[in-house]
């Protein structure tokens, strides 16, 4: 069982803290709570990842929202103790903390496998989450292949044999080639300084959720309305995504990459801010 208790959500320019929930396992989740409010706006990072992923979102959105950021299981400041890191799991990390924080309604806010992660958690606390908002994710719930296909496409095997540079040339696929150099190069130092035990074990989860179709299962009982912010890299199938959930729109950002927030984060907090109220209006 996760910790329960109430916690005081704090102005952006006070001092960080990081506060911990317990998950389903006994894992310690790190997450901070920023700014107040009945609607907690709450950011899961993507694969590798971590809070600071968010840190152009936070004092934007906290002037007006609670904010609650924090770091899955097996990143950043949270417990490293799973054999496995699956979708179920990461889950488990967020409605732990949604439990801990205690707000009336959350509006859960995810990047890259993050928004499947957010998914699966609606589905656990369908009492608070009002709504989902993806980020760079959901492209194609149409999109089949068998994990073994899935694992070669991204290179999982590079990954085990060597984890710096496989996750280096992995994240270059992602950017566009104007990108900021400064901002790119903290990202691959970054995501390569990942735990490689937890991320090869996400990964694989990952794609093994996704090629049993677990994915759009889990889609199809989350009754919340999911809006997207992508980037144009890749094509997101809007009719193929609205077969399997009950509402389904996107918002394209073009000429970025993956990592949106950070690379435009004026452009997309617009973005992000009007689909918010969009769901709270609702």
């Amino acid at each position: 069982m996760a910790m329960v208790f109430a916690v005081s959500c704090s102005t952006p320019t006070q001092n960080r803290q990081n506060r911990y929930a317990k998950s389903s396992d006994g894992e310690q989740i790190s997450y901070t709570v920023y700014g107040k409010g009945d609607t907690a706006l709450l950011f899961v990072h993507g694969w590798s990842c971590d809070s600071r992923y968010w840190r152009e979102q936070v004092p934007h959105f906290a002037e007006e929202y609670c904010v609650i950021t924090m770091e899955l299981a097996g990143h950043g400041n949270s417990g490293q103790h799973r054999k496995v890191y699956s979708l179920d799991g990461f889950a488990q990390d967020v409605k732990a903390v949604i439990e801990a924080v205690n707000p009336k309604k959350v509006i859960l806010i995810g990047h890259s496998f993050g928004g499947e992660i957010v998914a699966y958690t609606a589905r656990l606390e369908p009492e608070k989450v009002i709504g989902i908002r993806g980020v760079d994710t959901l492209h194609n719930l149409d999109e089949t292949f068998s994990k073994e296909e899935a694992c070669k496409l991204i290179g999982l095997d590079e990954f085990k044999k060597d984890f710096k540079p496989a996750v280096r040339e992995f994240v270059k696929q992602m950017m566009v080639k104007d990108i900021n150099q400064e901002l790119l190069n903290w990202i691959i130092y970054d995501m390569s300084s990942a735990p490689p035990e937890a991320a090869i074990s996400s990964l694989d989860e990952y794609v093994g959720a996704i090629a049993d179709k677990k994915t759009i299962n889990v889609f199809r009982e989350v009754r919340v309305p999911v809006i997207c912010i992508n980037a144009d890299l890749w094509p997101t199938n809007i009719e193929a995504n609205r077969r399997y959930m009950m509402s389904f729109d996107v918002k394209i950002m073009k000429g970025v990459g993956h990592f949106l927030m950070l690379e435009r984060p004026e452009e997309f907090n617009r973005l992000l801010d009007s689909s918010i109220k969009e769901i709270i209006r609702r």
